[in-house]
């Protein structure tokens, strides 16, 4: 009886492991619905507001977390379009306010590549900034231990001037006894000193350039003394990358906020311990069309269509990783802006067209202020995509060449969208270079 009993503990134990290791064994979610899951979390499945203010710009950041920085202006910079996206046409300027004045809600730094963030956030990077510090002065060859006193110049600088544009501090740089630092260098420094958290922005000029300050004379005591624990902070950057993400790879989210691999994986195990994230597979993400290991964010929703129409910066959150974006849409993405023009194969500032819950198209776009006209250099039609869509992008094109300011729009001869657009937009025509 004793010898029954203990096999049948035996056999309750095995059934009992099986049974853990099945309810454990992650579910399978098919790529349609891990898209429609990625473009609700970023907010893709939202009502557009009546009105666009403050209130609607500070949840587009909140959700995404950033918004990436590019000084290419050939269309229009890149950290209004995410907002375009999400919000349709709103006042620039009104964004200006809260991003470029130094004083508002946002501030910049390294969150992705150079990005605007919540000021209240910026303590939970002390950690990187620290990183890079000791990464840059732990080689006794790196260039700031090459250039330290040009690096101490620039801090009695700031001291002294306060909140001012590298233009200028350039300018002082070539009338002082330091006189020999050049523009480069001192671009260089103060770039450097940016990343270590020694120097911050104190917002943007009318014409977009930075003003560096020292931390002390932007931020409020409450914001310099704060330091979280590093895990702590890298633990709640992952958990965003997530919110933010909806369901994706250990990969995608430690790019979100190019986090380091040992620290991502580190904080998604602390997640998924809490419940916060899930293992899933996600069908025809992995090789040769095999599911993929992913995570879903608990509170990530999964709604059963998505009806979004926008046009997507090159450093939309949505396409930013590129490998994402091909994996996610069947999207493969380069930008081509610093191709030679001979080389290029859809144009200088491409954007990707998002329609429903997929990437229709791709359009090269130039803002031609001076004539007044939204010029579509070239017009291309992804596989697969819905003939009706042409119809959506024409009159994404109409809104936008509206919140430009442009009263024409002119479509150029490249592309294989470029004459059905033409058509249905009733555009004028110009010869694409």
């Amino acid at each position: 009886m004793a010898r029954d009993f203990a096999s049948r503990h035996t056999f309750l134990a095995a059934v009992s492991g099986t049974l853990a290791t099945v309810i454990r064994m992650p579910s399978t979610i098919s790529a349609a619905v891990a898209r429609r899951i990625a473009l609700a979390a970023q907010g893709f499945t939202r009502p557009r507001p009546a009105t666009v203010g403050t209130r609607q710009f500070g949840l587009v950041i909140d959700r995404l977390g950033v918004l990436q920085i590019d000084s290419v202006n050939v269309f229009e910079r890149s950290h209004y379009l995410p907002v375009l996206a999400r919000v349709g046409p709103y006042d620039k300027s009104a964004l200006d306010a809260l991003t470029h004045g130094g004083k508002g809600p946002f501030i910049e730094w390294w969150g992705h590549e150079a990005t605007f963030m919540r000021r209240d956030q910026l303590p939970m990077w002390r950690w990187k900034m620290k990183r890079i510090r000791e990464r840059d002065l732990g080689n006794p060859d790196s260039w700031a231990n090459q250039n330290l006193p040009l690096l101490q110049w620039l801090r009695d600088e700031l001291a002294s001037t306060g909140p001012i544009v590298s233009s200028a501090i350039e300018h002082d740089a070539n009338h002082s006894r330091a006189g020999w630092w050049e523009w480069s260098a001192v671009k260089r420094g103060l770039e450097t000193l940016f990343r270590w958290g020694d120097v911050v922005s104190a917002g943007r000029t009318t014409s977009f350039e930075r003003r560096y300050a020292l931390p002390e004379q932007v931020l409020p005591t409450a914001l310099l003394d704060e330091e979280p624990d590093a895990a702590d902070a890298a633990r709640a950057l992952v958990a965003h990358a997530a919110s933010a993400t909806g369901i994706a790879t250990a990969s995608d989210l430690a790019d979100y906020y190019r986090l380091p691999a040992d620290i991502t994986r580190a904080a998604v195990r602390e997640l998924a311990d809490e419940g916060v994230l899930e293992p899933v597979s996600v069908a025809g993400w992995g090789a040769e069309g095999r599911p993929a290991p992913a995570w879903l964010h608990s509170g990530a929703r999964r709604p059963r269509t998505v009806d979004a129409a926008a046009l997507l910066s090159p450093f939309d959150p949505v396409v930013w990783t590129r490998a994402r974006a091909e994996r996610m849409f069947g999207f493969r993405y380069r930008i081509e802006i610093y191709t030679p023009r001979h080389k290029r194969v859809h144009g200088y500032y491409v954007l990707p067209v998002l329609v429903g819950d997929r990437l229709v198209a791709r359009l090269d776009l130039k803002n031609d202020r001076q004539a007044g006209v939204l010029r579509v250099q070239s017009a291309w039609r992804e596989p697969e995509a819905p003939p009706e869509s042409v119809e959506r992008i024409a009159s994404l094109l109409e809104h936008t060449a509206d919140w430009q300011g442009s009263g024409t729009i002119s479509v150029g001869a490249r592309g294989d969208l470029a004459d059905e657009l033409a058509g249905v937009l009733r555009a004028e025509r110009h010869e694409s270079r």
